[in-house]
């Protein structure tokens, strides 16, 4: 192990994870918003919007993530989109994994008791507002460890844009093996800082599932 190597290139490594939770952030946002309307649209009662759903989800967890990045970059252009690395990647993975918290959030709503809709109904309650005021916060409480699930795995899945030359911890890491032929070095400190991300992640996730947990 090359400490000294470390010590000289970890301050390169802390910018990069800048960019890797600039990411992370980015793409879990777009991720919430895409699968909130996702399973807003497979639970509709318009068919059509079933169906935009459903395809929506099928595609973007039925196709590598890779893929849809590679698409979006290289592909873009020839049909008129024209994106950055960085803008490719938070749209692709965003999309990405806009489907599978579309499921997550959509298993939540689904597992709450439906006699507890009906019970709300019976008390004078529109549909709407009974999903608003009954199902919804519970359905919420449900979610929150799967969509911690998710974005934890999002965190780590940020690492495919080094294929598309974004200068995150991967991409980072690879970089400076070329110059200093130090592959272990530079791929533990790549994941000692993904550990670290992570696992601050992960703590303030379970500081939030203790505050809003069922009794």
């Amino acid at each position: 192990m090359d400490i000294e190597l470390i010590l000289k290139v970890y301050p390169y490594f802390l910018e990069a994870a800048v960019v890797t939770i600039e990411l992370s952030v980015l793409t879990v946002l777009l991720g919430l918003i895409c699968g909130a309307l996702a399973a807003a649209a497979r639970m509709s009662r318009f068919r059509l919007l079933r169906i935009i759903g459903a395809v929506y989800v099928s595609v973007f967890r039925g196709t590598p993530a890779l893929i849809q990045l590679f698409l979006l970059y290289f592909g873009g252009p020839q049909i008129g989109i024209q994106l950055d690395a960085f803008e490719a990647g938070v749209i692709g993975l965003g999309l990405n994994i806009g489907a599978y918290m579309a499921e997550t959030m959509r298993g939540a709503i689904v597992s709450v008791d439906g006699g507890q809709t009906e019970a709300a109904r019976t008390l004078g309650l529109s549909r709407t507002q009974a999903f608003r005021k009954v199902t919804l916060p519970q359905a919420m409480r449900l979610m929150i460890r799967p969509l911690g699930v998710n974005i934890n795995a999002q965190i780590k899945g940020t690492a495919l844009v080094a294929a598309i030359s974004v200068v995150e911890l991967t991409y980072t890491a690879q970089r400076y093996i070329g110059s200093t032929y130090k592959p272990f070095e530079m791929f533990f400190l790549a994941g000692v800082l993904y550990i670290l991300i992570i696992t601050v992640t992960g703590k303030g996730i379970s500081y939030l599932d203790r505050k809003v947990r069922l009794p």
